[in-house]
Formats: structure tokens, sequence, C-alpha cells
């Protein structure tokens, strides 16, 4: 395990071998909670994730289960100091801005080895540029503060950094409805500029992506945007959005079928080269449409 592996990484794989070890003992958590003379309800919190648990908690826990394993102690341990750990997203102002799905979304990217991601709204935060970001987060003046806005926009500054500038840097797979490059948030300009952007990041081998043809209807017409992190050969999580509302699953059949989904989708739209030549010829269009009195 690295050791700066990410809180919400370090946090599911204990609590998922430690499910597993109570499974193994065939015991039920109301059967462990009795017997550490411990809440019901703190069995299931740090199974569940909701909390982190302390090296006294867990060498009890251990030893309730039989656990000999010198090397296998270890680990968990190191498991839970780091689920216990502070990112750069713990600053008192960033993290009061952030939804708790938020917060674990940022973790778990840290973390991933590939990226799936299906938007049909907007280009996703991560690939944004400020004044596109911006001219979103503008939309949700009644809702936010002032504050709480300009603390998300630095957040997608530093996601970006952070994400990009790592020694292993996931690829990420994009699928964009063709309404996207349509949808002219904050002018012809600031779209141009953000259409480049998305180039740009193409070119250095960052991102893939394919666009859906408003032509050819598909499922994308009826489900929300969705994001999938593999984080290794078979741990995957699945994020979603609606409006001001996320959330993070990590049940095995639903991140599955956001994964087929995507993968239909992945398959029906545009080539990379024939979406590149797409978002290409639009930015180049709205670059020419400036020309023009009153327009941008």
């Amino acid at each position: 395990m690295s050791s700066t592996e990410s809180p919400a990484v370090a946090r599911r794989r204990l609590r998922l071998t430690l499910r597993s070890l109570r499974d193994d003992s065939g015991m039920t958590q109301a059967q462990v909670a009795e017997a550490l003379d411990w809440s019901l309800s703190k069995v299931n919190r740090i199974e569940g994730g909701d909390v982190t648990i302390s090296k006294n908690d867990l060498t009890a826990l251990l030893s309730h289960y039989g656990v000999r394993d010198d090397e296998l102690v270890a680990r968990l341990v190191e498991e839970s100091r780091a689920s216990r750990r502070r990112g750069w997203w713990t600053e008192p102002h960033l993290r009061e801005h952030l939804t708790p799905a938020t917060v674990r979304l940022l973790q778990f990217e840290a973390e991933a080895t590939m990226i799936r991601c299906f938007q049909p709204t907007a280009i996703p935060g991560m690939f944004q540029t400020p004044a596109y970001a911006a001219a979103i987060m503008g939309f949700w003046s009644e809702e936010l503060s002032e504050e709480t806005r300009s603390a998300r926009l630095e957040i997608r500054r530093n996601r970006v950094k952070h994400f990009f500038e790592g020694p292993n840097s996931p690829h990420y797979l994009l699928v964009l409805d063709e309404s996207v490059i349509w949808r002219q948030f904050g002018g012809t300009r600031v779209m141009a500029d953000q259409l480049r952007a998305l180039l740009d990041h193409i070119e250095r081998g960052r991102l893939s992506v394919r666009i859906l043809l408003l032509a050819e209807p598909g499922v994308d017409a009826f489900i929300g945007p969705f994001i999938t992190i593999d984080l290794d050969d078979e741990n995957a999580v699945l994020y979603r959005e609606a409006q001001a509302v996320d959330d993070v699953v990590e049940d095995v059949d639903e991140v599955r079928r956001h994964r087929r989904i995507f993968d239909q989708m992945w398959q029906s739209g545009l080539h990379e080269a024939a979406s590149v030549r797409l978002i290409t010829a639009r930015a180049a269009a709205m670059v020419a449409s400036l020309d023009h009195p009153g327009r941008g």
C-alpha cells in the first residue's frame, strides 16, 4: 500500500477487509458489538466506512476475530492510519464548502487507474477553464453563497493540478452529448476557449473523447451525468450528481450497470478522430463568428 494512499481508498479497503473477516468468523454485527461492548451502530458505521477506526479498536476487533497474521495486522493498522490522513481538500476554507460525496470523489480520483465520465449538459469540471467554470457557477447564485462558489472554483483548479501533475495520472475516457459543444456557457468567446482547452487535453494524451450525435438518440437521452472510477483491476466506484445533490455508490451491481451503459455509449459515439474534428470545427465556427458585430 502506498504511504500516500487517499483516506477514502484506505477506508474502503479497510472496511471491506473487516467485513470479510467477520463473515469468515460466522458472526453477526450484533454478536461482535455485544462481545466488544460496542453499540451495534458503531460496528455498522465502521463496516460501512462512515467513520474511521482507532488503532485500539482495530486491535481489539482483530483479536476477537482471531487474526494472528502480523503482516495483515500491520497492513490494516497502516490503512486505519491512512484513513485519517488529511489532504489539500481538508483546508478549512475549502472543506466546509464540499459535500461529503465530493470529498470522497476527490480522494478516489487520487487513486484511480481509469476514469470514465458521461456528461449530457456541460464540459466536466476536471476540464473546465476558469471562465467556463465561473459561468456555470453563476447559475447557482440563488442556492450557493458567493463564498461557496469561490471556494468551489478554487477546488476545481486544485483538482486539475493534483490529478494531472501526479506521477501516475490515469487515462480519462469522456462521452459527451453533442449538445454540450453547442451550449455556450459564458458566451461565444468563453465557449470557444473552452473547446480549444479540451482539444489541448486530448492532444496531450490526457483524455479520449467521443461525441454522441443528437441525430442518433440512445440511452444517453434518459440518464444523467455519472463517473465510474477504477481503483484497481477489481474495484470501482460510481459518482453521480443531479443539480445540487451528489452521491458515491459502491454497490458492485450498480457500478457494473453504469459501466455497461458507458461502454454502450462509447461504442455508439463518434470515434475519437471524428469527435476531435467535430469539436475543432465547432470551436473554429465560434471564433469566426466573433468577427461579426454583436456576437460573443
